[in-house]
Order: structure tokens, then C-alpha cells, then sequence
């Protein structure tokens, strides 16, 4: 009896350890598995808008539950691939930070879709002091000085705000987001769509530029009327002149009326042979 109860006990317990031992090695295959996942991660600094190379990414092991989106798993994927932002050394190369397969490097494969690149000429006072760095936003004034027109009239001076939350994508030639040091430069590239182009185009023709340095995460529109010398000085506004009064031509007078005569009357008067009219004037009428 003893002994058939020893033999249970010990049945029991090899069964719990082989148990013990398969849930283990279940539970180690999870993790090794888990951890199998290759992520693509950037193996040193990668700058805006240089082409991958095969020492620049590197596969990692990675926890399969934790794989952010969009993360590339095959390294051959990221041959000749185009940065479009700034990749720190360890960081997970990300689909969004990339440029579509086929695109040439340089400032071309930084600008969204649907904008376009262009170039302003600023200086150390219309440029912010140099604090306009790539990855910031700009707001754009133009100020068009007091012309005379053709009429004689004189124009009103007026500075306005033609453009608002414009993203920088290089200073002179550069284009790294990660430098904060305030740099004077004496052209500045903007983003824009065709319309703002086509807007910013005019107003540097017309009248001179400058860029309003605003917070990066603030959307709100300006909605200003512009300003005047009149709303500067705290002037009241100029009333328009009246227009001259229309003075209309002289009539003419009229035409005197003429009437027509009534005709003579007249008899024939026979003197022996001869015979000759002879006619008597008739009475007006009344």
C-alpha cells in the first residue's frame, strides 16, 4: 500500500515537472521569436536628403509586439532610397523619412508633394538676424511704398501680411534642421504651393519682403486689415474728394420755324393781240 502510493506521488510529480519543462520551453521559442524581428536602423547620422548607403543602416533585433510602423524589415529595400528628414544613429528608419524609390537626392526630395522650392533674397534685418532656420516657420511681409498714379492720385502706404506659416527648408545652402545657431545668410528657400509662388513672386516685384519669425505650433491665422501711415500716426482715415459735379452741355436753341407762302393767284389779261398774265398776292391766312 505504501509503496503504491510513493509510486503515485513520484507519477504526479515527474508529470508537473514535464509540464513545468514544456510550458519553459514554450514560453522561450515566444521570446526568441519576439526577439528574432529585424528592424533597419540607422547606423550613424544620416542628413536630409542623402541617399542610403550599405553602411549607413544596419538590421537589429527588435520585440515583434513593439515594431513602430511603417519600420523597413528587408535591408535590401533602403538601397538607393533618399532621406527626406534627419536620421539620428540608433533610430528606426521609418518609410515617412523617406523619399519615393526613384527620387535624386538633394533639396528636390525634401519638398511634400504638390509644393514647390522657392528662394528669396533677405538680408541680416529682413532674415530674423539669422534665427530663420530650416524647419521653421515664417510668416511674409510686404511693404509697398507711396507711388503716384497716373490720375495725379497718391497711393496710401500699407504693410501687409501676405503669407502665414511658411515652412523654411534652407538657409543659403543648407539645409540641417539640427543646427539652432542663428546664421545670416543673403537668401532664404522656402515651401510653398503654386498659388503662394505665384503670390510671393508679385509682392517682391511690387514691394519689399520681410520674414516674421512665428511659433511652431501655432495655426492661428493673423486676419489683420494691414497697416497705414494713417493707423500708425493714429490719424483719422482721409475722406475720399467728392467727384466735381457733371455740368451738362448748353441746348441748343431751337430752329425758327419758317412757313410756306401760300401761292399768288393770278388772272390772264388780253390787251388786242397781246396776252399776259397778270397775279394778285393772296391773303395770309389767319
Amino acid at each position: 500500500m505504501r509503496n503504491s502510493r510513493s509510486l503515485l506521488i513520484i507519477g504526479v510529480a515527474l508529470f508537473l515537472a514535464l509540464a513545468a519543462v514544456v510550458l519553459a520551453a514554450k514560453w522561450m521559442n515566444e521570446q526568441g521569436a519576439a526577439a528574432g524581428t529585424k528592424v533597419a536602423i540607422a547606423a550613424a547620422d544620416i542628413g536630409q536628403g542623402m541617399r542610403l548607403a550599405p553602411e549607413n543602416v544596419q538590421l537589429i533585433d527588435w520585440p515583434a509586439g513593439a515594431v513602430p510602423p511603417g519600420a523597413i524589415t528587408d535591408i535590401k529595400a533602403l538601397e538607393g532610397r533618399v532621406t527626406r528628414t534627419q536620421i539620428g544613429r540608433g533610430e528606426a528608419v521609418l518609410e515617412t523619412k523617406l523619399a519615393p524609390p526613384g527620387t535624386t537626392g538633394g533639396l528636390s526630395a525634401v519638398v511634400a508633394a504638390g509644393k514647390r522650392a522657392m528662394t528669396v533674397r533677405v538680408n541680416d534685418v529682413v532674415g530674423v538676424a539669422g534665427f530663420a532656420l530650416p524647419g521653421n516657420y515664417v510668416d511674409i511681409l510686404v511693404n509697398l511704398q507711396q507711388t503716384a498714379s497716373d490720375s495725379g492720385a497718391r497711393e496710401e502706404s500699407i504693410s501687409k501680411i501676405v503669407l502665414e506659416r511658411i515652412l523654411v527648408l534652407a538657409v543659403a545652402q543648407e539645409s540641417n534642421r539640427d543646427d539652432t545657431k542663428p546664421k545670416v545668410v543673403n537668401a532664404v528657400t522656402l515651401e510653398l504651393t503654386p498659388d503662394e509662388v505665384e503670390k510671393l513672386d508679385l509682392a517682391r516685384s511690387i514691394g519689399t519682403l520681410s520674414l516674421v519669425l512665428r511659433n511652431q505650433i501655432d495655426p492661428q491665422p493673423a486676419n489683420t486689415g494691414g497697416a497705414t501711415r494713417a493707423s500708425v500716426l493714429g490719424l483719422p482715415p482721409v475722406k475720399a474728394a467728392a467727384p466735381a459735379p457733371v455740368v451738362a452741355p448748353p441746348r441748343p436753341a431751337p430752329a425758327p420755324v419758317v412757313r410756306a407762302q401760300p401761292p399768288a393767284e393770278g388772272v390772264m389779261v388780253i390787251r388786242g393781240l397781246d396776252a399776259a398774265p397778270q397775279s394778285f398776292p393772296s391773303k395770309a391766312a389767319p
